[in-house]
Order: C-alpha cells, then sequence, then structure tokens
C-alpha cells in the first residue's frame, strides 16, 4: 500500500501578479510623503523572486508577474514590501502578505486585494524541530521526572547570510521556578542534529555533584516545556536571534507518565505576552491589525497528483481521435474547450499533449477550418478567446521559446546597457526641447528590432512554420479574393502575440534576469507598440495614420510606413509560412542552424577548483552563461569567460547533499577529472539550473549511471567514505527524458491537469449532456444550443457519445483519487516529518464529508502550540487515539447510507421552506409599515428551491439590510436563519459537494483542500 502512494508524484506550478500597493505609510525623515517600493516574492522565508524599484510614490503599480515550478515543500508562499532607503543605506520591510499553502486554492485565478500585516524578528520563522519528552515515575516520589531530548531541526531561517543554531530548553513549574539550558551551537547549517538530553529530576534538595544535563526542583509540578532555537550571532556583544520555538503543556498530565514519545513539531513564533517588552508610543489596540496598506495580488497556483501512465491511457485515445471526428464539434478536444471557462487553461495542456503525439498541427487545422468558416470578416481572423487563438499561443511559446531568444536578446541587452531615454510623449516630458533627441533614439532601437526579427526566419521553428501554413492555407481557401488576408491572419500571431509581449515583459520569457528601471520599461513600451503596429503594415490601406492610436506616435510610424519595410515584413510572413511538407521550404542556412542560443544566464556561487581546504577564497562569485554548445562563467556579464566547459563533457547533473560545505542550494556538474561545485540563489533557480542542465546533456553517450552525491573532502568521499577520487559513484544518477522538443514535456502530468478541469467544470459537462438528451427525446431543431448562448450541437449522437465517454472516464480516475486518498490518510501519521505537530495539516488531511466536527476540534484545540499548548508530544496514547479517529473519519466518508443522505435532504428541504414562508410573512409586515420602501427580501414564489447561489446570496443580503435599517430580526426567524446557515454548510460538506470536494483533491495544493472551502 505505501508503495502504491509512493508512486504518485505531485507537481505544483504557481503564478503571481504583483499588481499594486496603495495607501502605504510615509517616511518621518528623508523624503517625508512618498517612498521607493519593492516587493519580494518568497517560499517561507526563502527569497525568489523580487519586483522593480517603484520610485517616490506610497502607491505603486508594479504590473509584473512571476510563474514557477514549486521546487520543494512550503509552508507560506509571502511577498514582502521593501522600502529602499537610500538615506539610512538599507531597506525597510514596510509590510507582508502571507498566505498559507493550504489556502492558495481559495485564490486560484482570482484577483484580490490583501491587507498587509505587520513583520518583526519573532514573527519570521520556519523549519520544524525532532523532539522526545517523556514522564517517567520515581520510586519514593510523588512527581514524576521529565526527560527532554533535543535531537535535530530542518530547514531554519537564514539570519544575517548564515545560520549557527543553538537550542534552549526551559521548563516552568507551578511554584513558579524556571530551568534553562542550551544545547552546543551547530556552525553554518539550517538542519543541525543536536542529540542531547536533559533530565529534571523532582528532588527536595539539589546535588551539587549531578551531571550537568541533570537538573533537580523542589517539589513543584512541571507545567511547560519552551523548547527555542536561536542563531548565535557572530558580532561582539550582539543578541542571539530568534529562530522559533516549541512550547508543551504538561501541566495535569504527571499522574499518567508514559513512556519516550517522539515526534516532529512545527516551529512557532512567540506570542506577543512572551516577547521582549517594546511597545511603541503609536501601538494600536490588542487584537486590532494596524493598517499600513494593501497589496493587490492575482495568483494562479494549481497541484496535480499524477499517477503512472496507466491510468490515462482512455483519456489519452479519446483526445486523440479528436483529429477523425466529424464534425469537430463532436471531438473531446472541441467540448473541452467549451466546457471550461478560460480557455488558455484548456489549451496549455491540450497542446503539450498534442505535440508530444505530433498532433498538434492535424487537430488545429480541424479546429480552425470549422471557425473559419462561421465568418464572413477576414479581418476578424482569430481576433477572439478562442481555443484556436489560445492552442496558437501555447504553441508558439512551446516550440519557440529558443527562436524568441535568439532573434531578441542581442537587440534588447543593447537597450538594457545604453538606457537611453525614448520618451516622446509631451504630456511626460519635462523638457520640450528632449523630445527630438528622444525619437531619434527610439527610432534606432524599433529598427533594430526590426531588422532582427525581418531576417529571423530562417530560424523559425518547423512546428511554428508547420501551423502558420496550415492557417494560411484556411484563411486562403475561405477568402479567395482577399490578398492581403494571407498575411494577416499570421501577423495577428508572430507580432502582436508573440514578439510584442515578450518585448514589453522580458523577465517573464527569460529574456534578461535584471531589474528593469521605470525609464528603460517605459523604452520597451514604446518599442512594443510600435512593432505590435508595424504587424499590420501589410494589410493597412490607410496609411501610418490608420495603424496609429496616439498622435504622438504617428512621426514613428511614417518612419517605418515606406515600400522596403513591407516588402520585408511580407518576406517574413511568406518564409515562416511555409511547409516543408509542401517543397517550397528554403534550405536553411548551415550558420544559422550551428549558431548557439543562449538557454540560461545568471549569477551563482562556484567553488574553487582542485582546493582541497575551506578558507575565505575557496567560493566566488561567477556570472554563468549555458548555451547549445557549452557551459562558460567569467567574473562579471560581457566579460571574458574564465572557464569553458563542451557539453559533450558533462557527464551528469546533480545535487550536492548540504552537509558537504553546509550550504544550500548546491549542486554538482561532474566531468572527467573533476566535479565543479555550484550554489544557485535560491531552491527555484538550482531546480531550472539542474533540469536544463540535465536536459541539454542527457543524450551524451559517456553520460554516468552512478555519481557520489556528496563531495570529495579530506581525502574521502564524505557519502561512501571511498578513498580514491577515481572511486565509482555509490548513488543512481537521476533518470534522462526524451531529447529535443520534447524533453520539456510531461504528458501524464498534462492529462491529469486535464482530468482536473473536467471534473472541475463536471456541472457544465452535465448541462451538455442533458441538453443532448433532450434534443434526441423530443427533437425539435436540427440543431441544439447549449443553454446560455452556447455553441451549437451539429450532430447530437456522436456529441452524445464523447460527452458520456468523458464523464465516464473523469468519474474512474477520479475513483483513483479517492482511493489514493484514503491510502495516504491512513499512512500519514501525525507528528511525523511530513505532518509535524503545530499545525492543521492533519486535520486538513483527514477532513471531508462525514468527518466529526467535534472531533476535528477536539483534537487542533488539544495539540495546536497557537492555542498555547501541546499535549501530543507527551502522551503517546491521544496522539494514536486521534489519528485512528481522524482515519475511521475518512473511512467513514466514503460508507454513507443512501438512506440517510435522502433523509438529510427532506430535512433540509423542509426547514429551507419554513424559512422561506417566514420570510415572506415578515416581509409582508415590513411592507405594510413602509419599512423597507421598494426592497423585497425573499422571492414570492414558494416552490423555487432556496438552495439555489441566488436566493442563498438574497438571504445573506436581506441579513445586512435589516442591521443597515437597524431592524432587530425575531428570536425565532434569528434561529431559523442560523439554521439554515448550519444546515446549507451541513449540505455541502455531505450532499451537494461531494463531486466538487473531489475536484478540490485534485486542484488544491493538497488533498485536504476541503477543509478550506
Amino acid at each position: 500500500m505505501a508503495e502504491e502512494t509512493r508512486l504518485v508524484r505531485v507537481e505544483e506550478r504557481l503564478k503571481i501578479k504583483i499588481g499594486e500597493a496603495k495607501n502605504l505609510q510615509s517616511r518621518s525623515h528623508g523624503s517625508p510623503g512618498t517612498r521607493d517600493v519593492y516587493c519580494a516574492l518568497s517560499l517561507d522565508q526563502e527569497e525568489i523572486f523580487r519586483t522593480t524599484t517603484m520610485e517616490r510614490t506610497l502607491n505603486p503599480f508594479f504590473g509584473e508577474e512571476f510563474q514557477f515550478e514549486v521546487p520543494r515543500k512550503f509552508r507560506y508562499l509571502s511577498i514582502y514590501v521593501y522600502d529602499r532607503d537610500r538615506h539610512l543605506k538599507q531597506d525597510k520591510i514596510l509590510g507582508k502578505v502571507a498566505i498559507k499553502r493550504e489556502d492558495l486554492a481559495t485564490y486560484h485565478n482570482k484577483e484580490h486585494w490583501f491587507q498587509l500585516r505587520p513583520v518583526d524578528a519573532d514573527s519570521e520563522v520556519q523549519g520544524k524541530a525532532h523532539l522526545e519528552l517523556a514522564l517517567q515515575p520515581q520510586i519514593g516520589q510523588f512527581h514524576p521526572k521529565l526527560t527532554v531530548r533535543i535531537i535535530e531541526c530542518s530547514e531554519l531561517t537564514i539570519k544575517n547570510g548564515g545560520c549557527d543554531p543553538f537550542a534552549t530548553v526551559t521548563v516552568t513549574y507551578s511554584n513558579g521556578k524556571q530551568i534553562s539550558k542550551r544545547t552546543k551551537v551547530k556552525k553554518k547549517t539550517v538542519s543541525p542534529r543536536f542529540n542531547e538530553t536533559f533530565v529534571f529530576e523532582p528532588e527536595l534538595t539539589e546535588s551539587k555533584d549531578k551531571d550537568v544535563s541533570h537538573y533537580s526542583i523542589d517539589g513543584g509540578e512541571v507545567g511547560e516545556v519552551i523548547v527555542a532555537v536561536w542563531h548565535a550571532s557572530s558580532g561582539m556583544g550582539e543578541q542571539p536571534a530568534f529562530l522559533g520555538e516549541v512550547r508543551v503543556m504538561l501541566r495535569g498530565l504527571q499522574k499518567q507518565p508514559t513512556s519516550p514519545t517522539t515526534a516532529w513539531y512545527f516551529l512557532q513564533p512567540r506570542s506577543a505576552k512572551h516577547r521582549p517588552s517594546k511597545i511603541p508610543n503609536n501601538s494600536t489596540l490588542p487584537g486590532t491589525i494596524p493598517c499600513i496598506g494593501s497589496l493587490r495580488l492575482k495568483i494562479h497556483y494549481t497541484a496535480d497528483h499524477v499517477f503512472p501512465s496507466e491510468m490515462y491511457k482512455r483519456l489519452e485515445s479519446l483526445l486523440l481521435q479528436s483529429v477523425t471526428v466529424h464534425p469537430i464539434t463532436s471531438s473531446a478536444v472541441y467540448i473541452l474547450g467549451e466546457i471550461v471557462a478560460s480557455k488558455m487553461e484548456a489549451a496549455q495542456p491540450l497542446v503539450r499533449v498534442l505535440v508530444h503525439h505530433e498532433q498538434l498541427v492535424s487537430v488545429m487545422r480541424a479546429l480552425a477550418s470549422y471557425e473559419i468558416s462561421k465568418l464572413t470578416d477576414p479581418t476578424t481572423i482569430f481576433r477572439g478567446n478562442t481555443l484556436v487563438s489560445k492552442m496558437m499561443d501555447e504553441g508558439m511559446r512551446l516550440a519557440g521559446l529558443h527562436y524568441l531568444h535568439c532573434t531578441l536578446r542581442p537587440a534588447m541587452e543593447q537597450v538594457f546597457l545604453e538606457r537611453k531615454p525614448c520618451e516622446i510623449d509631451p504630456t511626460r516630458v519635462k523638457d520640450a526641447n528632449t523630445i527630438q533627441a528622444n525619437l531619434a533614439n527610439l527610432k534606432e532601437y524599433v529598427q533594430r528590432v526590426f531588422t532582427a526579427i525581418t531576417t529571423s526566419g530562417v530560424r523559425c521553428p518547423p512546428l511554428m512554420c508547420e501551423m502558420f501554413w496550415s492557417l494560411r492555407e484556411l484563411a486562403v481557401t475561405h477568402f479567395p479574393y482577399n490578398k492581403e488576408v494571407r498575411y494577416s491572419v499570421i501577423s495577428g500571431f508572430i507580432f502582436l502575440r508573440f514578439f510584442a509581449p515578450a518585448i514589453l515583459g522580458p523577465k517573464l520569457f527569460d529574456i534578461t534576469t535584471e531589474q528593469i528601471d521605470s525609464q528603460t520599461y517605459r523604452t520597451l513600451t514604446l518599442i512594443s507598440k510600435t512593432i505590435q503596429s508595424l504587424g499590420n503594415l501589410v494589410s493597412c490601406r490607410g496609411g501610418a495614420g490608420s495603424v496609429c492610436k496616439e498622435e504622438y506616435m504617428e512621426c514613428v510610424y511614417r518612419e517605418f510606413y515606406t515600400e522596403k519595410h513591407i516588402q520585408a515584413v511580407k518576406q517574413f510572413l511568406e518564409l515562416i509560412s511555409t511547409s516543408s511538407g509542401s517543397g517550397t521550404i528554403k534550405e536553411r542556412p548551415a550558420a544559422f542552424q550551428e549558431e548557439p542560443v543562449v538557454l540560461k544566464e545568471g549569477v551563482m556561487i562556484k567553488r574553487a577548483q582542485g582546493r582541497k581546504r575551506f578558507g575565505r577564497k575557496n567560493f566566488k562569485q561567477r556570472y554563468f552563461r549555458l548555451t547549445t554548445q557549452d557551459l562558460t562563467y567569467s567574473k562579471n556579464k560581457g566579460k571574458e569567460p574564465l572557464c569553458k566547459i563542451p557539453l559533450r563533457e558533462i557527464l551528469a547533473v546533480e545535487r550536492l547533499h548540504e552537509d558537504s560545505f553546509k550550504m544550500k542550494n548546491m549542486f554538482q556538474i561532474v566531468q572527467k577529472q573533476r566535479a565543479l561545485y555550484v550554489q544557485a540563489s535560491n531552491c527555484v533557480e538550482e531546480k531550472e539550473w539542474i533540469d536544463i542542465l540535465t536536459k541539454i546533456c542527457q543524450t551524451n553517450s559517456n553520460r554516468l549511471e552512478k555519481y557520489h552525491p556528496s563531495a570529495y573532502i579530506n581525502g574521502h568521499w564524505l557519502c561512501c567514505r571511498a578513498a580514491l577520487v577515481s572511486a565509482p559513484g555509490c548513488s543512481e544518477v537521476s533518470p534522462g527524458l526524451e531529447a529535443g522538443l520534447k524533453m520539456s514535456l510531461d504528458p501524464d502530468r498534462d492529462l491529469q491537469r486535464i482530468h482536473s478541469l473536467i471534473f472541475t467544470n463536471m456541472p457544465r459537462l452535465e448541462t451538455l449532456i442533458s441538453a443532448c438528451e433532450c434534443q434526441a427525446v423530443y427533437g425539435a431543431n436540427k440543431v441544439c444550443v447549449l443553454p446560455g448562448d452556447g455553441p451549437p450541437i451539429e450532430d447530437v449522437p456522436s456529441c452524445f457519445k464523447t460527452l458520456a465517454s468523458l464523464r465516464e472516464i473523469a468519474f474512474t480516475l477520479q475513483q483513483e483519487h479517492r482511493a489514493y486518498s484514503r491510502k495516504l490518510a491512513r499512512e500519514t501519521k501525525y507528528g511525523s516529518k511530513q505532518a509535524p505537530i503545530g499545525d492543521d495539516n492533519y486535520l486538513h488531511l483527514a477532513a471531508g464529508p462525514g468527518l466529526d466536527a467535534s472531533l476535528a476540534k477536539c483534537a487542533y484545540e488539544a495539540e495546536s502550540p497557537g492555542r498555547g499548548h501541546t499535549d501530543g508530544s507527551v502522551t503517546s496514547r491521544r496522539i494514536e487515539d486521534s489519528q485512528r479517529k481522524c482515519v475511521d473519519s475518512v473511512d467513514g466518508r466514503y460508507e454513507i447510507n443512501d438512506g440517510w443522505l435522502r433523509h438529510c435532504e427532506a430535512n433540509n428541504t423542509s426547514r429551507i421552506r419554513g424559512i422561506e414562508t417566514d420570510l415572506i410573512r415578515f416581509d409582508n409586515s415590513l411592507t405594510k409599515h413602509g419599512t423597507l420602501r421598494s426592497e423585497k427580501l425573499a422571492e414570492r414564489n414558494g416552490n423555487e428551491n432556496l438552495e439555489n447561489p441566488w436566493n442563498h446570496r438574497r438571504l445573506q443580503d436581506t441579513s445586512s439590510l435589516l442591521k443597515m435599517d437597524g431592524i432587530s430580526l425575531s428570536g425565532s426567524l434569528s434561529r431559523k436563519l442560523s439554521n439554515y446557515d448550519n444546515t446549507r454548510k451541513l449540505d455541502e460538506g455531505t450532499l451537494t459537494r461531494r463531486i466538487k470536494d473531489d475536484a478540490s483533491d485534485i486542484s488544491s495544493n493538497s488533498l485536504s483542500g476541503r477543509g478550506n472551502h
């Protein structure tokens, strides 16, 4: 059973857009009234990305988007807001937004304003501690002795660039006495192993000849044990930095001695009453949050539990059959695009699956043919938010990323390096005399980018050429008398949707990793607008003014609206829209095929090769650059390489154990003579470098099968203790992937994402099935339309067959997820390293329909340090009983009797009707006295079911409206409204939301997503 759960992998992806902040507090020094603000995105306390600094504002607009694969487990996604203070030469934290991992699904694909929370050293904690506690009876003593063993800690916070942790154990007694002791300091590690034991014995008198690890106290009962972790500051006179604590309440347990109980605990921040007394003069009232501003974020978070490939064979087969289904509106691909609200969410996994099976062009051609056949105006081709346009976007991004880098990077780097002003908007320029100089700079940059694009046709990837050729042929066939349509159908994609967004957001497309200042960002905006409009040159009949939206941009467009530029655009579009199968594609020069493409670059720290001892000169910061030919590093960007490693000489790329150099995020590039040890800036950068190096070198003929996961130091390998440098490896290398474009694809994960989308949108799928059934039974019209002005169903029988297959496959897969959920709940032990004590994570895992809420609440209150104490570490029986009851509850949720469900539904219906009647009577009485004017508080139709979400919203609006008017509901009606709310929650948890809960198992970050909703 455990082996089956290990076959399921969890793949998480996070995309977050940091929009803007507002109402930030002003400075008290320097430049009062303004701040220089930037944001930092972190996983727990590890910074991943940073925005551009917005200067002299209290309402900064960022508009930056970051996306990445989540490389490790985390508790909180945090966004810190900083003020860059030039006068004090120190950045100050203004506040932060911290979102728990389990709550990310709540904000998925939504824009939300988050209130900033204050930040202090006592609240910035992360990590966990492994402790062993025991109360053991003493012969001749009333109170048992207490044994506390600090085994190890993991994933501690880095303070001031390092972490030298030690732990303190403080035991408080009922008579007010305290005893404290600390462990030894462990240098340069975030995962220290202490393994130190402290014994507290009840004795009437202290014995001076006892071991230093034993402490005696006269007559008092043990009240609480506090284990705190600290960072030993290296500076003279500096106080240790707080890293977190665990508080265990033992009062009342002395009469129940237990054997030693070992468990993992989450480190917690110190509560306000236990912190040092630092009360500012302008402190807020207890329990209130100071108003320090707010931040607008849009979060897109997916967590897929991916099963082995054989689980998705039926779904995969159904999708691949789409190209043979006639009409195309009855295919699984088309139906998926119609039931999912966000076309991009459906297009991304679909494109990747179809590319993996080399069917993308065929399916897109069939979909595009259907879409074009419904048009009468050629200027509207693929201009809407359709599945074809979104699939084209994803296909270009997937196949053309290297082409994009190779084309734009040289010209863009010139813009970043020179930083010439290009502002030509008179309303934005302080000195009007600079407009002409700025215009010349802008024309120069646009010309460079334009030339780079129009001369890059020979490097356009074959897959993109195939897609463009198919669209061009379909457009020309449908609009044979329109001469410009062969160009306009392609230019809209390549200029508007491919090059222009990359110019506007170069960091999002990995063109650069450097911060972009506001002036350069404005330059990129003007270049992007110009390039976007130049794509319309081939179809523009009204001159430069017809493509110009702003008057001040007309002079730029006029410069490029020439026959020479129009011809260059046409030649470029002709070249990229030829197919290798058509026999007209030109031979690509060898120089272009062999030109190296920059895949990734950035600053990292490397260990000096050949050094045998530690020292300050062992680790140096270097600028790394990876191309399709070699890996190089130099002192700074643009300098001559100090070392060049051909890709064919790389034998393996693997992570390096932290115990080698006591440093995080390190990996090794194994060569024939030695290994190059490199440290990335954070866990995301580390994963990206390892992934891309592994993919690009995995076809090397001399690739290793085994490697050493630790370094060779002091004459031996730390992993296997082998003395020879040339000793064979002791661990298997990571498995390789396919080469070429498919190397970045994961069809199993994409199929799981498709399944999640189908199950999440099951109500709309059921609506479509009902529409087909009604058409089959009553047969009023030849064409059936999806309710709500949906798309037409051209062939009802074939569409119904596909819909039924999708529903059956989705339910079958969901049963596998339910079984996996049950197994995982059984195997997860509360207090293990995977589910430490001190959080509601295990309750999230076990919670769901059928779980006893009182049991969950009792277990959480008894074991949550956030409530002041935890008993779980001492009383192992309580942990085991709680775990057993939770697992039994999880089992019970899948064995609920249908008769009981029907009984609950009947009770709910009668109760809701009673509420409805009371509301109508109450409304009538208020209306007679003119209290509520023209508002109607409830639906007059007594037959309408109040379970409709609109009706539930009316109940909420009613309550708030009555409160605003100062009207108090009667006791019976208030109780009925309260009962209705509770009934609705029960109904949602046990009846109507069974399907939705199962869907959240897939789309949320853990199987515990149901507990969050």
